[in-house]
């Protein structure tokens, strides 16, 4: 189902594309024919000339921009007709507000009346151009969704009454909402027989990583009995970091973890269990900015690099940069690049964490961690998408254990990309214990829950503060 949404997704970006570039295209030659040749005359001779092309070009791309920015291009599977028009109405005007005000204002005309037809053209051209197509790939996707062609995969979490109710509201919609039922897990440690005669049992509630990884899975709904309440946060805990939409039955409203939002109502009225994201163009900036000043900074700061590079390899034995396995988004590992600030074989008898006065850290990497020198590679972990500038820092593994047992929402931190900075360490540096490290998790967890482009660039601020005092350590 991920790769049809990728599909989808894709045929919106051209048809946009392309939507805009026709109607800028017969913007122009609207200018040119019934303005400017009034203008100058019936002699005067129309040219297609590169500003024509360079437009083609260049004014789809910003219209894809600022589509992008008010989030037509995400969960494309889950969109509503009316509502996309009316988004579209609203986004189109504003888009050819500012490309009026950039572009087209400064025009001659004969009267001010041209402005206001220029302006109408333009924004009729470009809503139909792209709204008629947009409306078309939607009303694809709803026909195939309607009539179980396409969906999501769907894990029902709960063996009893209620789960075996909502099976049977779920197959029995008249125009259905897209869940596809792929099986459900009991909660209760028990093996089960096929729940309403038709879902297969998969698992135990301690499977439900591995069966989503196994499945598929981009729902799970709970539907759990009322003395089985108490595992609805070890059920959350364990999968809010996973890349699936988590929902339950109304009916547990007052006793889910967390923010509820009634999610949109079909045959079967569920209810999405979310965590507070920043709003969708706030996103966008955030990726904009991750990938823009990662590449600006590697570029300003490659002198000095260089030179640390230089003074690294003459300090010792070992590589230059040092390199080491961390778990990111949705719990997936990857490689975070450091420089090396500590001597060869300093964790030969196992995970250690450095310590203030630690005898494995070489002199200069003591310099290079109080002003944080040391996680300049990390802007190259940014600009392979497995970090951001601001966000949780990324632990191994072997401590994530350690977390987990005696906090196991350690969870929710993976649900968004890891940072090069944080909120705890701008407040406590760096982690030198467990104890730390717990204290760490709960600037995290307030992150999360106030998570905004403002306070990023607050903790951005205070980071840069820290790196001049070198303060690092």
């Amino acid at each position: 189902m991920k790769k049809f949404a990728r599909r989808i997704t894709l045929a919106y970006i051209l048809s946009d594309f392309t939507g805009s570039a026709i109607a800028w295209g017969l913007f122009y030659l609207f200018r040119k024919y019934f303005i400017e040749t009034r203008l100058y005359g019936e002699y005067f001779r129309m040219e297609l000339g590169n500003k024509f092309y360079l437009g083609i070009l260049l004014i789809p791309l910003f219209y894809l921009f600022v589509f992008a920015m008010a989030g037509f291009y995400s969960d494309t599977l889950r969109r509503s007709r009316l509502l996309e028009f009316g988004k579209s109405l609203v986004i189109t005007l504003a888009a050819v507000v500012i490309l009026f005000f950039v572009l087209v204002l400064d025009d001659a005309v004969g009267d001010y009346s041209t402005y206001y037809r220029s302006f109408m053209v333009l924004f009729a051209l470009e809503l139909l151009l792209t709204w008629l197509p947009r409306f078309a790939i939607t009303s694809y996707v709803s026909g195939k969704i309607h009539r179980r062609e396409a969906g999501f995969r769907t894990l029902i979490a709960g063996s009893n009454g209620k789960a075996a109710r909502l099976i049977s509201e779920i197959t029995g919609e008249k125009m259905p909402a897209g869940n596809l039922l792929a099986g459900y897990i009991s909660v209760d440690g028990s093996e089960g027989q096929p729940l309403a005669g038709k879902v297969p049992w998969l698992g135990r509630e301690e499977d439900i990583v591995e069966i989503i990884e196994k499945h598929d899975i981009d729902e799970v709904i709970l539907a759990l009995e009322e003395n089985e309440y108490e595992r609805v946060e070890s059920l959350v805990n364990s999968i809010c970091f996973r890349d699936v939409l988590v929902k339950a039955l109304p009916s547990m409203r007052q006793v889910i973890a967390g923010h509820v939002e009634a999610g949109p109502i079909y045959a079967t009225p569920l209810l999405r269990v979310s965590y507070r994201e920043m709003p969708h163009w706030q996103q966008m900036i955030k990726l904009l900015l991750d990938y823009s000043l990662a590449a600006t900074a590697l570029v300003l700061l490659s002198p000095l690099m260089a030179l640390l590079a230089i003074l690294i390899s003459r300090s010792g034995k070992g590589p230059v940069i040092f390199r080491q396995e961390r778990i990111g988004r949705h719990g997936q590992p990857f490689m975070i690049y450091k420089f090396r600030s500590m001597e060869e074989g300093a964790e030969a008898d196992g995970p250690q964490l450095a310590v203030r006065g630690d005898k494995r850290i070489t002199p200069l990497g003591r310099f290079m961690r109080k002003h944080r020198f040391d996680e300049i590679p990390n802007f190259i972990n940014v600009l392979r998408g497995e970090m951001s500038l601001v966000g949780p820092r990324p632990e191994r593994r072997h401590y994530i254990e350690k977390i987990k047992k005696q906090a196991p929402h350690y969870n929710r931190v993976l649900a968004v990309k890891p940072g090069i900075t944080c909120w705890g360490q701008v407040k406590l540096g760096y982690a030198s214990d467990i104890d730390t490290m717990l204290e760490r998790l709960e600037y995290d967890l307030l992150y999360l829950e106030n998570v905004s482009l403002f306070l990023d660039l607050k903790i951005i601020y205070y980071t840069l503060g820290t790196i001049i005092r070198g303060r690092g350590l």
